[in-house]
């Protein structure tokens, strides 16, 4: 390329002469050819003493093709070596399958009916333990609540008389309900209970005669001389309760037969709460009670499954 300039103007005549001209040149070398494009002649601006002309050499359109793209690099993984795969190590590497790089699954064996019979009998003998223990325990709570809500009357089961007279046990339960009676959760008491054979007095003449002569008014004091244990007596309740349309009870017993009694007093359709005795023979002695707890229990089962007391009276003494 080569760059001419000529003259610097009027300002510099004095310091080099009217017609002296100062050039300068610039030179480029090329391989290009010349181009008419990029051709600029001091002919096309006549008389312009600052001119200044480029001239650059080009190839055309030769010169102008775009350089050759980078070449492709290629990339090479060598192939793992993982367990279970099968073939040469020098094998191209290919996707596996996440299911088939997974552990085999185990088969199960059957169960043989042997260990199925044997399971399902340490699970009979675990029941047949645990709920015998836990119907104990409930015994033994049940006896220790004391329930008072207010209702139509209060049941009296019976125990032992001697020839009208109240055993201890049934002389507890009646003093019991005297003391019910008089904080006004009911207003009539119900005596219940049969005779052995030989007897001239029920339980239950017997003891609505015992309330009369401790002051209960007759007329709240209701005798019914039948029943021969808990499920009889507990019926012919029912029974009163229907003429009556009564609906509610409190049932006094001895402390561990009130969830027995409570039970069948729901399946005769009566709302019952408990209220046991806490003096007498039945609850003086621990041994006593561990004996009454078991009895009950058992007595529970008994109804539980068969639908009627047990043979063996509770309130014997």
């Amino acid at each position: 390329m080569k760059v001419r300039t000529t003259g610097d103007g009027p300002e510099k005549a004095g310091h080099h002469g009217a017609d002296e001209e100062a050039t300068r040149v610039f030179t480029r070398l090329s391989t290009f050819e010349p181009d008419a494009r990029d051709l600029r002649d001091d002919a096309d601006h006549p008389g312009d003493d600052h001119a200044r002309t480029f001239r650059r050499i080009s190839g055309g359109a030769e010169a102008a093709a775009p350089p050759e793209p980078a070449p492709t690099r290629t990339f090479t993984r060598d192939t793992l070596s993982l367990p279970g795969r099968d073939g040469p190590p020098d094998e191209p590497d290919r996707l596996e399958d996440p299911q088939t790089l997974r552990r085999p699954a185990r088969t199960r064996r059957p169960r043989s009916i042997g260990r199925i019979v044997r399971r399902t009998v340490a699970l009979l003998v675990l029941t047949v333990i645990l709920l015998p223990c836990a119907t104990w325990a409930w015994v033994w709570y049940t006896a220790r609540q004391d329930e008072r809500p207010p209702s139509d009357a209060i049941v009296v089961l019976g125990a032992s008389q001697y020839n009208g007279r109240p055993s201890p046990v049934f002389e507890a339960r009646l003093r019991h309900a005297a003391h019910l009676y008089e904080e006004g959760v009911a207003p009539t008491v119900v005596t219940v209970g049969g005779n052995q054979p030989g007897d001239n007095f029920t339980e239950g003449g017997s003891g609505a005669r015992w309330l009369v002569e401790q002051g209960v008014p007759a007329d709240s004091v209701i005798p019914i001389g039948k029943g021969s244990d808990t499920l009889e007596s507990l019926e012919l309740v029912a029974q009163v309760f229907e003429e009556r349309g009564w609906r509610t009870a409190v049932i006094v017993s001895d402390p561990w037969h009130s969830l027995r009694s409570r039970e069948i007093a729901e399946d005769f359709g009566i709302e019952a709460a408990t209220s046991p005795a806490r003096s007498g023979p039945a609850v003086l002695e621990r041994e006593t009670q561990l004996w009454y707890i078991t009895r009950e229990t058992a007595s529970l089962w008994h109804y539980w499954i068969f639908g009627e007391s047990a043979a063996v009276r509770v309130d014997a003494l």
